[in-house]
């Protein structure tokens, strides 16, 4: 090992892929330290089984979108494939690591065990790691007293600004003399693709164009299929992914708020950045969501395996059109919109009554804008689990006609449907074999027959659910739940300042 090693610092990148508002970044070149900014494909991410090629192309995307902005600086990120602790050990070969930088990842639970693990490693090898609050969420909260006030506060501090020093970021002779001895993660992805592109530059143009214009009929079009694709704001994996910070977003929709006689639309969007954040803060104080429902009154709650409904499930082969067609977007695009994700949700696990653990790999896998924060709380709640929220059991039928009622959505994503007439098409399985002869259409064959009775399971699940939550546990863990989670003054949350 050399013992004329440079000291420097190194930022960490996990999901925080931004320059600018990222204080992980500004601290560490407050310091005004030689510093190397890093991003690690960990194998422990890319073999974990709620990721897929989706997230990792857009990760890589964002990556792009760095070094094209760091450019100017004649810098990049160094980019491997590795374990964290390999990475480190290898760098400190040429380097002396004095501080790491990074931002407090509310992740899975290999990330959370990684991180302990990384402290030790740390400790070990004398290197401070500082490690920055993520958009507002808190590490080491016992309740939400003055939870809200600290939230709001932070979000309207004054946003981090990317400004190196002179030469202060490791240069590209140095990164590619690095790059020589590492497995460097190739950034190619997909030049056509029906994902999302990812990158600040791409985050902020959704942003833009949804404060300029597209948020006029925000809560109008929220639920609607079709429309909702434009209308909605469209930049959950920019925050998934940290190549927007919620407070850059919180303040630009502020500003447009106080200058606009519109409140409504603008003010129900800033509402649920706050019940975005609200929902990470819950999963990093009880991370055991992950596996097990946060109400343990319902770990007796027992439920059938049914390999066959969750493939007919994840295939979109149901032969309910909305479901089918919600799931089939989901697959080929990454999105759909919040009711459709509960419906989906829903109809796995009250309609064809499996556990919701059953469904988290599958649906984590096809969001692009997975967040484990979001993901597991909500979850629950549309599983009728946390015994706390109202029992919602979505009915894809009435669904169907009301958010679609022209079978728009439907006839795109289920296309051997699109020769019916519109009332066939929600209820194709009403259709009699006379009508499907007019259309040269077998139920069964062309389009799958209902693999399950809505009327009938929808009743199993609500009896089952209503009495569970009068159960002597449930009852108790919805006392400490609320007690633990609860806003002092929720309807702050909803307010439209």
């Amino acid at each position: 090992m050399n013992t004329n090693r440079e000291h420097i610092n190194v930022i960490w990148l996990k999901r925080d892929l931004r320059l600018q508002d990222n204080e992980a970044i500004s601290s560490a070149l407050s310091c005004g330290k030689r510093t190397l900014i890093l991003y690690v494909f960990e194998h422990l991410i890319l073999n974990n089984a709620h990721y897929s090629e989706r997230h990792f192309n857009f990760i890589k995307e964002s990556l792009q979108d760095i070094n094209r902005q760091l450019s100017v600086y004649h810098s990049k990120v160094l980019t491997v494939t590795s374990d964290i602790t390999s990475t480190f050990n290898l760098l400190q070969e040429f380097y002396k690591i004095d501080t790491i930088f990074s931002h407090t990842e509310t992740g899975l639970l290999v990330t959370y065990n990684r991180d302990k693990e990384f402290t030790r490693y740390c400790r070990n090898n004398f290197i401070k790691w500082k490690e920055s609050k993520n958009n507002g969420v808190e590490r080491g909260l016992v309740n939400r007293d003055n939870w809200f006030e600290n939230w709001e506060d932070y979000m309207t501090q004054p946003l981090e600004v990317f400004q190196p020093s002179e030469h202060q970021l490791l240069n590209l002779s140095k990164i590619e003399d690095l790059e020589k001895i590492f497995s460097v993660t190739n950034l190619v992805t997909p030049t056509i693709s029906k994902f999302q592109k990812g990158g600040t530059t791409t985050g902020c143009k959704y942003v833009n164009s949804f404060i300029e214009g597209r948020h006029k009929t925000y809560m109008r079009d929220i639920s609607k299929t079709e429309a909702s694709r434009s209308s909605c704001s469209r930049i959950s994996p920019y925050i998934a992914w940290g190549n927007l910070s919620i407070r850059q977003v919180f303040q630009k929709a502020q500003e447009l708020n106080s200058e606009t006689n519109d409140k409504f639309h603008i003010g129900a969007f800033i509402s649920r950045l706050r019940w975005q954040a609200h929902f990470i803060q819950k999963f990093e104080m009880e991370h055991t969501m992950e596996n097990a429902s946060v109400n343990k009154g319902y770990h007796k709650l027992k439920k059938g395996v049914s390999e066959s409904y969750r493939k007919a499930w994840r295939e979109g082969q149901t032969g309910f059109p909305l479901v089918d067609a919600s799931m089939r977007c989901l697959i080929e695009t990454g999105y759909v919109n919040f009711r459709m994700r509960a419906m989906l949700a829903s109809f796995f696990t009250h309609i064809l009554w499996q556990p919701w653990q059953a469904a988290t790999t599958h649906l984590s896998q096809q969001f692009l804008d997975f967040e484990p924060g979001i993901h597991f709380p909500q979850l629950q709640m549309q599983a009728g689990e946390t015994g706390i929220n109202n029992l919602r059991i979505y009915n894809p039928i009435l669904n169907g006609l009301k958010h679609d009622p022209d079978a728009i959505f439907i006839k795109k994503w289920v296309p051997e449907l699109a020769q019916l007439d519109t009332a066939f098409i929600h209820e194709p399985y009403l259709m009699t074999q006379m009508e499907q002869g007019f259309y040269n259409f077998k139920l069964g064959q062309d389009y799958p027959l209902p693999i399950v009775d809505v009327k009938e399971n929808r009743k199993r699940a609500s009896d089952i659910l209503w009495n569970m939550k009068k159960d002597p546990e449930v009852l108790s863990e919805s006392y400490r739940t609320l007690k633990r989670h609860t806003i002092q003054d929720r309807r702050r949350m909803l307010r439209n300042d």
